[in-house]
């Protein structure tokens, strides 16, 4: 499963911070240190790897650590942040224009995922009210209009096509045509990838773009190619100019580099992500649930945001311990305490 090295390694150099009352710059620096490698390991680009690093230090160097915090998890905290920061902070959705029908084009590598993932989203927005029409513009690729036409089928999502001997911009032009006349609202364009980028394949793109003028250009990069997929996300982008990247295959056995690098490089927003080869199998990026399953410590986030709540510790362990001596008859007012579960608050602190 994607992450989980990276996770291993990342918990690794957490566990050695637990046993310190105080962190120290030396302290920062081996963990960081090792930090530093696990994410070089994982495939991630050297120079987001170096200012993630420098960002991570800066903030953890001369910071006191929160009297209700161990070391550990306020250099998680820290890490966490700055994670979700890497990867965009928050949510971008695909943009829906207020003028139907919304034009989607799917652009990427040959073997990306790129005709499955455009059927994904065409079942993901079905499911939002949407009446999305799938449009076939790889004439290349042996059996792709087919692929198409069998996921389309399985969505129960039309498909438009024109035979692999039309031009596909022309392709493009009349299935926007026929999804107004139809009132179809969302036209997703699956078009023509390549084993590698070359000057004919973004010359087709960029006169389909010019004919259909896209609300998105979605960009598909397989996740498994790690460093790669950066450089094609780049690739994309200079000479075509794209919206937001779609990772696929990250269910796979995948370093997972390339979650962690585009959005650095690119200044490009992940909007969605392949978690599998059933057809709703995708789900919207969040840069924040990514993190912290990158961490593998969602409890621990949990409980460190907990913590910065306004609950002295040292008056926490005094009512634990009049509880214990059955002492004291609980008298809340509910303007103090109407934001903290009664029953969490105990269960937090008695033994």
């Amino acid at each position: 499963m994607i992450f989980e090295g990276l996770s291993d390694k990342l918990q690794g150099a957490f566990s050695k911070l637990k046993s310190k009352g105080k962190l120290t710059e030396v302290d920062v620096k081996n963990a960081m240190r090792e930090v530093k490698l696990a994410l070089l390991e994982a495939d991630v680009n050297f120079k987001v790897v170096k200012d993630f690093i420098k960002k991570v230090q800066e903030r953890c160097v001369g910071q006191e650590v929160m009297q209700s915090l161990t070391p550990a998890q306020h250099v998680i905290k820290i890490v966490n942040e700055e994670l979700t920061s890497l990867m965009g902070d928050v949510q971008s959705k695909v943009m829906i224009s207020s003028k139907p029908p919304t034009i989607l084009m799917m652009v990427g590598l040959q073997g990306a995922g790129k005709t499955t993932t455009a059927g994904k989203l065409g079942g993901y927005f079905k499911k939002q009210g949407k009446k999305p029409l799938l449009v076939a513009c790889d004439i290349y690729r042996p059996a792709a209009i087919k692929q198409l036409q069998v996921v389309g089928e399985k969505l129960d999502i039309p498909v438009f096509n024109m035979g692999d001997k039309e031009n596909p911009v022309n392709i493009a032009k009349a299935g926007l045509n026929h999804a107004i006349k139809n009132a179809n609202d969302l036209v997703i364009i699956d078009t023509a990838g390549r084993l590698h980028i070359d000057e004919v394949l973004m010359d087709e793109l960029k006169s389909i773009k010019s004919e259909v003028k896209p609300h998105e250009i979605l960009l598909v990069v397989d996740s498994m190619t790690g460093q790669d997929a950066v450089n094609v996300a780049e690739s994309f982008n200079e000479a075509l100019g794209v919206d937001g990247v779609v990772l696929t295959k990250l269910d796979g056995d995948t370093r997972g580099g390339a979650a962690l690098s585009i959005r650095a490089v690119t200044q490009k927003p992940i909007k969605f992500m392949g978690m599998g080869e059933k057809l709703d199998d995708i789900e919207p990026f969040h840069p924040d649930r990514m993190a912290s399953r990158i961490l593998g410590m969602g409890d621990v986030l949990s409980l460190i945001e907990k913590a910065q709540e306004n609950i002295d510790l040292e008056k926490a362990k005094e009512l634990e311990q009049k509880l214990k001596n059955k002492s004291l008859i609980l008298k809340i007012s509910y303007n103090k305490w109407n934001k903290y579960k009664i029953w969490d608050l105990l269960t937090r602190y008695l033994v």
